[in-house]
């Protein structure tokens, strides 16, 4: 199977983005890190992305925005809200919406990958029952695709 799960980091912090970026580096999945709405309209517009890691406060947009926005476009990606400044009115709101899950940081390496490789396997899952293969596939899907982690952390002892 070629398909790698794509996931796009969204986090106005540098060492955010960094942090998210090193840790998913430890998985078999190609990471793309970006800071604003317009990099991330212009990420999506260019290729898809299986998994969305969206902080809430940007100082060009709000998340919930942009949550609203990627959904609106581009409804196969699954979005998880990671947030420094959690309420539960914005939980409510952003699942409500459509983020798959919603975090309050501070996070670690471990977490962010569980929670990616989760939605990966929810999103499997929608396109398995909805009849269609994930979109960058190339060979035919085995059942086993469907129970098997998307990636696993291949980390050095």
């Amino acid at each position: 199977m070629n398909h790698k799960a794509r996931i796009l980091i969204v986090d106005d912090e540098e060492v955010v983005r960094h942090s998210f970026t090193r840790a998913l580096a430890t998985t078999s999945c190609q990471v793309k890190a970006v800071s604003s709405w317009t990099q991330v309209a212009e990420a999506l517009r260019a290729e898809p992305y299986d998994v969305v890691l969206l902080d809430l406060r940007m100082p060009d947009v709000d998340g919930i925005t942009v949550l609203r926005a990627v959904k609106q476009r581009w409804p196969e990606s699954e979005v998880i809200i990671i947030t420094g400044y959690p309420t539960i009115e914005t939980a409510k709101e952003a699942v409500a919406l459509g983020a798959y899950d919603y975090l309050a940081k501070p996070v670690d390496a471990e977490q962010v990958i569980e929670a990616s490789n989760a939605a990966m396997q929810h999103k499997r899952w929608a396109l398995h029952e909805a009849g269609s293969e994930p979109e960058h596939s190339e060979v035919a899907v085995p059942a086993a695709f469907f129970t098997q982690p998307v990636f696993s952390s291949r980390r050095a002892s």
